[in-house]
């Protein structure tokens, strides 16, 4: 994305980038704040759950490695990928992991991706049924934004954990859009869940 801060109502000012802003966002990652005292059910609260389902495909493999140049032959060549220990051919991991943000940003449109941890524990193989999974741990109001520590999961078969971690975004707002089920590439488990 390239901006033109000439065109822009302010001119452009370095020093903004000074600004202890990220120093603070990782000192956020401990804060346990509760969210909005609204009990709307479209709005975001800590502990509220939102799901994807994804089924990558040899497709999925081949854009992804186009677009980022990624041609690792354990992608692509099934007989590397059984030498080097796995029963087929491997998804990227990091192409797995791009459940998240699209769980986020699908229902928070505007929302700005601040920092994602990931832990890769079990390979994905085509075919997989993958469940991307996002649960608010922390939120936090700044101005007129939220920052919120997400917990980051993918399961495999419902059970299986294939990536841990955590995500930290800005959000512009704690409502949630709903989202359209009717993708051919994911489904929507609803607008939230709790996790008992």
């Amino acid at each position: 994305m390239r901006f033109d801060f000439k065109t822009m109502a302010k001119p452009f000012d370095a020093t903004v980038m000074r600004r202890p802003f990220w120093n603070s966002v990782s000192s956020l990652m401990y804060c346990s704040s509760s969210a909005s005292s609204s009990s709307a059910m479209n709005v975001l609260k800590t502990g509220d759950v939102l799901k994807q389902a994804r089924i990558f495909s040899t497709s999925d493999i081949a854009g992804y490695s186009k677009l980022t140049h990624d041609s690792n032959p354990l992608h692509f060549d099934s007989e590397r990928a059984r030498n080097a220990g796995f029963a087929d051919i491997p998804v990227p991991g990091m192409l797995v992991a791009t459940l998240f943000p699209r769980i986020i940003a699908s229902h928070f449109p505007g929302a700005i991706y601040v920092k994602q941890t990931l832990d890769f524990r079990s390979p994905v193989f085509v075919g997989d049924n993958i469940i991307g999974q996002v649960q608010a741990s922390n939120i936090r109001q700044m101005k007129q934004k939220y920052m919120v520590k997400f917990v980051t999961t993918c399961f495999k078969d419902g059970e299986i954990i294939v990536i841990g971690g955590e995500a930290m975004a800005m959000l512009p707002t704690l409502a949630m859009k709903q989202v359209d089920n009717h993708s051919s590439e994911s489904k929507d488990f609803g607008s939230r869940t709790k996790l008992h």
